[in-house]
């Protein structure tokens, strides 16, 4: 095996790294720009609107319409990602439980009323998606645990 001697400079080499970290930092501050105007559109804002006073009609707390945007865009976010799948079904289950790890974690009796803000969403951003994580939701064992 041969060995090649450097040609280039110090100084090339850190010109060259200089302006690929420019050209980066450019890049990732255009991408969060992007990134940002597409969260906040019109129709995002309509729909966190919506889910507000769904929200304020139930009686739970409201966050603010900025916040709902920035979770929630205009496609509902994380919860509108294939609510009906096994690994999100399984996922809300385990929260559906008593906190422990291990061993001792085991299913609890949630308040009716745990899922209401989930169903509200899937309501307002996914609504084709409603029914089959309705009757999900039916088939669970809940009561009115927490009280009013």
């Amino acid at each position: 095996m041969s060995i090649q001697e450097e040609t280039q400079s110090g100084s090339e080499r850190r010109t060259i790294y200089i302006v690929v970290a420019v050209v980066v930092a450019i890049l990732m501050i255009i991408g969060l720009i992007a990134f940002s105007s597409k969260r906040s559109n019109e129709q995002a804002e309509q729909k966190a609107d919506q889910f507000i006073a769904a929200l304020q009609s139930a009686g739970a707390r409201t966050p603010t319409r900025d916040q709902v945007v920035r979770v929630l865009g205009d496609d509902g976010g994380a919860t509108c990602n294939d609510p009906n799948s096994a690994l999100t079904r399984g996922t809300l289950l385990a929260l559906l439980s008593n906190g422990a790890t291990g061993p001792g974690m085991r299913p609890v009796i949630a308040d009716s009323r745990v899922l209401r803000g989930q169903l509200l969403i899937i309501k307002i951003y996914c609504p084709d998606e409603l029914e089959d994580f309705q009757n999900f939701v039916d088939d669970l064992k809940t009561s009115g645990v927490a009280g009013d």
